[in-house]
This record gives C-alpha cells, sequence and structure tokens, in this order.
C-alpha cells in the first residue's frame, strides 16, 4: 500500500469532519464523517460553496483565504464569536474549525478540520450550572458560618460575664467560707471549754442527764468545728494557698498517734486496729497534709459503721510505695454513685441520716495530690469499704 492509498484511507475513516476546498471557499473533497455530521449525501456537497455548511464562512472570509499566502493570517473566525454548523434539517450547532493551506499539483489548496462541539457545550453548560449552584451553597453555608459565629461571639460574651460574675461569687463565697471559719473558732472553743467546766463541777452531783447533755454538747462542738475545717482547707486549696511541704517522719508513731486521738471519738465498742508493714518507718510526706487524711478516713469509717466493730488502720513502706489504708465493714458506697465520691460536695444517697459536707473525700484526694501520690478505693455494700492512699517512694 502507497502512502496516497493510506492517506486516503486515513482520511475516510477520521471521526473528525475533513474537507477540502479552493481558494474562493468551493468544495473539492468531502469525509464521511462530515456528511454525517451535517446530514448530507457527498454527491450534495462536492461543487457547493463552504457557506452550505458553515454559514460564517462569507464572501469576506473568501477574501481571507485568497490572502492568506500574503499575509500568512487566516481570520475566519473573525466575525467575533465562534463559528456554527449548518445541518441539512435546518438547525445549527456549534464547531471548531481549524483551516490549513496545502499545496496540490501546483495549486494552493485549503483544508477545513470540523470537529461538534455539541455535546462540549452541553457538558459546559452543566458546569457552569453546577458552579453557579455551588457558589450559593457557598455564599448560603458562609453566611450561615457568619452568623453563627457571630452567635458564637455573643454567647462568648455572654458567658465572660457570667464568668466574672461567677468569679465575683467565688471570691465573696470564699472570703465567706474563710471568714466563718476563723470567727467561729472563738466561740466553738468557748462553748468546749465551757462544758468541761460543767462536766468537772457537776461531778460532786453525779447526774447521768448532766453527762448525757454535756456529752451531747461536746459533740455537736466537734461536728461543727469539723465542718468548718473542711471549708477552711476547701477555701485554701480552691485559691492556691495550700502547699505541700515535705519533712521526714516516723510513720509508725505517726500512725500509734492518730490511732489514739480517733480512738477518743469511736462509737461504743468501736475499735480502731493500727499496724505497720514493712521494716522500714521512715517516710518523707508533708506530715500535717497526711494527717489530716487520715483522720477524715477514719472518722468516715466511724461515721459510717456501728457499733461493735473493727476498724483497720494500716501504714506500710515497701521498695517502690508508702501506703496508708483504713477498711471498714460500714454501710459501703453504691456502685453506681462511686463515680461521683471524690467530687466536691458529693454525698451518697445511703448516707442522708449522717451529717457531713461532702468535702472530706474532696479534701483528701487534693491532699494527696499535692503530696504526689493517688487515692483509691473499694467499695460495696456487704463487706465495707477500704480506701488506699499511695505515695511513690523517692
Amino acid at each position: 500500500m502507497n502512502n496516497a492509498s493510506l492517506l486516503y484511507i486515513l482520511v475516510q475513516n477520521a471521526l473528525e469532519g475533513i474537507i477540502t476546498m479552493d481558494e474562493i471557499g468551493i468544495i473539492e473533497t468531502i469525509n464521511p464523517s462530515t456528511c454525517m455530521l451535517f446530514g448530507y449525501l457527498e454527491e450534495e456537497i462536492k461543487g457547493q460553496n463552504i457557506s452550505i455548511l458553515i454559514p460564517a464562512l462569507d464572501h469576506n472570509s473568501y477574501k481571507n483565504l485568497s490572502n492568506y499566502k500574503a499575509t500568512r493570517q487566516l481570520s475566519i473566525t473573525g466575525i467575533g464569536h465562534e463559528p456554527v454548523g449548518l445541518h441539512k434539517a435546518g438547525y445549527q450547532f456549534p464547531i471548531k474549525l481549524r483551516i490549513s493551506e496545502v499545496q496540490s499539483s501546483g495549486r494552493t489548496v485549503f483544508a477545513g478540520f470540523i470537529h461538534d462541539l455539541s455535546q462540549y457545550k452541553i457538558d459546559e453548560e452543566c458546569f457552569n450550572d453546577n458552579a453557579s449552584h455551588m457558589e450559593e451553597l457557598v455564599k448560603e453555608r458562609s453566611k450561615s458560618l457568619n452568623d453563627t459565629i457571630f452567635a458564637l461571639e455573643k454567647e462568648k460574651e455572654k458567658i465572660s460575664i457570667s464568668l466574672e460574675k461567677e468569679k465575683k461569687i467565688s471570691k465573696l463565697k470564699n472570703r465567706f467560707l474563710s471568714m466563718a471559719s476563723h470567727e467561729f473558732r472563738t466561740p466553738l472553743s468557748t462553748i468546749q471549754l465551757s462544758a468541761s467546766l460543767i462536766e468537772k463541777y457537776a461531778i460532786p452531783f453525779e447526774s447521768e442527764s448532766i453527762s448525757k447533755h454535756i456529752a451531747k454538747i461536746k459533740n455537736s462542738v466537734t461536728s461543727l468545728t469539723a465542718i468548718l475545717n473542711d471549708f477552711l482547707y476547701f477555701e485554701k486549696l480552691e485559691i492556691g494557698k495550700m502547699q505541700a511541704v515535705f519533712t521526714s517522719f516516723d510513720l509508725v508513731k505517726f500512725g500509734d498517734e492518730i490511732t489514739e486521738e480517733m480512738q477518743f471519738l469511736a462509737k461504743p465498742n468501736q475499735n480502731i486496729r493500727c499496724k505497720h508493714v514493712g521494716i522500714q518507718t521512715i517516710v518523707n510526706l508533708d506530715a500535717n497534709l497526711l494527717k489530716n487524711c487520715a483522720i477524715n478516713l477514719i472518722g468516715n469509717a466511724i461515721k459510717y459503721s456501728g457499733n461493735n466493730c473493727y476498724i483497720d488502720f494500716t501504714t506500710e513502706i515497701n521498695d517502690s510505695y508508702c501506703l496508708i489504708s483504713v477498711h471498714d465493714n460500714g454501710i459501703g458506697i453504691p456502685l453506681e454513685e462511686q463515680k461521683h465520691l471524690f467530687q466536691a460536695f458529693f454525698r451518697a444517697h445511703n448516707t442522708s441520716n449522717v451529717s457531713g459536707t461532702g468535702l472530706g473525700l474532696n479534701i483528701v484526694q487534693r491532699y494527696v495530690s499535692l503530696m504526689k501520690g493517688t487515692a483509691e478505693f473499694k467499695s460495696n455494700q456487704k463487706e465495707g469499704t477500704l480506701f488506699t492512699l499511695k505515695f511513690p517512694i523517692t
């Protein structure tokens, strides 16, 4: 197969429309794709002016074809818009037109390459519609976002005002708690002293009623003093005034002193059993904070346990930790409420008949944290409660 035959086959089978025309636009050859594109038979096109297919190619365009050699510029689409094809059925459709000069047998022939843009225009219009729709959506979303941001700013402003008010209220509350804790101590001490003196002076009378009421006064003063202490400690923790001061002390002696002190507050036939585990006895912690923690835990064990029971107070020093534990066989902590146990002012529903502020365990946990330790517990309503304070040995 020679080159001419191969070229003819390629043109005849090309998907793009291909035509040739002379310098005045008379069609000389046309391939099947062009016939299919415009709806004509080949014999209907040959010898016709190109304007039958492309109306934009008027006589001015022909002059452009004639002058192409001289100017080397071709203004086929110089009419200001894209050319359109004219179908035999009478409707127009968008096309892409490219024209090039070809030399054949000593004369100039122009070859036109025509591509149907109908689907491209449909896709472009669809794309533009989608783009417009997306632009509208973006505008709506932007407006919605701006509205949300504006609302959040307003809400933030309200929250800031509320927080400022809350801070002022908190300061007033802390001042009141501090003042009350200090100011109430003097009259309570006076009441406690007066009760002791009355008890002393009443000894000759051997009155059981007097002793009973004096005991009630002392117990009430002790309870109220403990409540005031809780508020005072809590207030100091809230404003950051409480700091741990680490010193070395004997943990066995520490446990014995607390046991002796708390045994006086125990209910009838309640016994506090103190023991130490391990050879080492010296620990480096804040003795005052640790004492407050131990007294709080043992005090709770006394309050929430019945008569005729044991309360185990255990200290331990091993290679890794110093452990302080208090175990009682009291009422226990309901399982569903255990997650709230260390929250300030929380009290389990089964403690309503026992006085308390709900601050004790919160204070214990925060004191333990100041000493770089952790507070843990295990509890159920059958076997009682075990609290363990764990401090790493450093």
